[in-house]
């Protein structure tokens, strides 16, 4: 069996989806958008901590919380699809085709949160999904988080006990970042996807292939 691993944003999407995600739903209702107002602390916080769990978190208790799980999920489907339909590189997604087609195991892990980015898993046809985890309140969105944030070492640590568990002949894995780069060189078969050029420079040092995607 061979594993094939792979980033979401900035890797499949041209673009991070979270923010996108939070727009789309308040701009519904745009008098819901002042709610981003709330996250100006954390913002500037971030400017000196760079710790973006928290910023996360902050962004999603300031604007989702509260939501049933129903509407977020109808409204994850459609951010979902027109995504996919606009907002991939199409060669992320020939890619991912191709591994399907030869019968690897797909995992898509991703720091971004569970309660949209399974579906892009469910409609890119992935096997596994590892992403950020979020809370709930019974029905509603809390949106404090609950995991490590899957960035980093913490997507390395999560790579490591796939490998650990699968046991895979090949495998593969695909980043846009250098935050990306731990869990790339676990791989038999890093690749950094439209890497900056400090990025590349560690990833052709480490063995990570470098690859544009379109």
């Amino acid at each position: 069996m061979s594993i094939a691993i792979f980033d979401l944003d900035g890797t499949i999407t041209r673009h991070d989806t979270l923010f996108p995600l939070v727009l789309r739903v308040l701009a519904r209702r745009p008098w819901q958008l002042l709610k981003l107002l709330l996250v100006v602390p954390a913002a500037v916080r971030y400017a000196f901590d760079r710790d973006r769990a928290a910023l996360k978190q902050s962004l999603l208790r300031a604007t989702l919380r509260g939501m049933t799980r129903e509407r977020l999920d109808s409204l994850s489907r459609d951010f979902v699809r027109d995504k996919i339909a606009h907002g991939c590189f199409r060669d992320a997604l020939d890619t991912i085709r191709r591994h399907r087609e030869a019968g690897h195991f797909l995992v898509l892990m991703s720091a971004s949160v569970d309660f949209y980015v399974p579906e892009f898993g469910r409609q890119l046809g992935f096997d596994h999904v590892i992403s950020t985890e979020v809370r709930w309140n019974g029905n509603r969105l809390d949106g404090t988080l609950i995991s490590a944030n899957r960035r980093g070492e913490e997507k390395a640590r999560c790579v490591r006990e796939l490998l650990a568990g699968k046991r895979p002949q090949e495998s593969f894995a695909y980043g846009n970042s250098d935050s990306d780069l731990p869990h790339l060189v676990l791989v038999s078969c890093g690749m950094l996807v439209n890497g900056n050029s400090a990025a590349r420079r560690i990833a052709i040092e480490s063995g990570i292939r470098c690859v544009d995607w379109t």
